[in-house]
């Protein structure tokens, strides 16, 4: 019974500790110039299902909830948000070139095809997230014509 007292306030040591030395989310910035929904390449219910589904992770406009401050949970948010913009930022479209705009816009097809994105532990989460088969397939539809609009620049 020692033993666990001793192992519990270690463990609780730990995550107080934690707090102060765990890294911060990266941060949100107010000015977009070159996200692809304010520059009007996806309006109206596609926005709002990448606004809903896909911005949390792939935007510098991430919403973060109140446990995304608190350690351990504050490190995997991090990491998948630093992973998911170096992945796919729709804030920075513009800044992407042609040939990186149209290989995203395969990828996002296929991640959905192929029910890779959003992920399961982000939907578990946020339920509001979770994308229907039509919810898919109306971004697969938009990323197919947005391949088409950006391969006739």
């Amino acid at each position: 019974m020692k033993v666990l007292k001793i192992v519990g306030g270690l463990l609780l040591a730990a995550l107080i500790i934690a707090q102060f030395v765990a890294p911060k989310p990266p941060a949100n910035q107010e000015e977009n110039p070159g996200d692809l929904i304010e520059n009007g390449l996806a309006e109206g219910q596609v926005a709002q299902l990448l606004k809903n589904s896909c911005y949390d992770c792939h935007s510098n406009q991430v919403n973060y909830p109140w446990y995304s401050y608190v350690a351990p949970v504050s490190i995997l948010v991090r990491h998948d948000v630093l992973e998911g913009k170096e992945e796919l930022n729709f804030s920075e479209w513009q800044d992407y070139d042609k040939r990186r705009k149209l290989r995203k816009l395969k990828e996002v097809g296929e991640v959905l095809e192929e029910d890779e994105m959003p992920l399961g532990i982000y939907t578990l989460i946020h339920q509001g997230a979770k994308l229907s088969d039509a919810d898919k397939e109306s971004l697969i539809e938009w990323s197919e014509d947005l391949m088409k609009r950006t391969m006739a620049e």
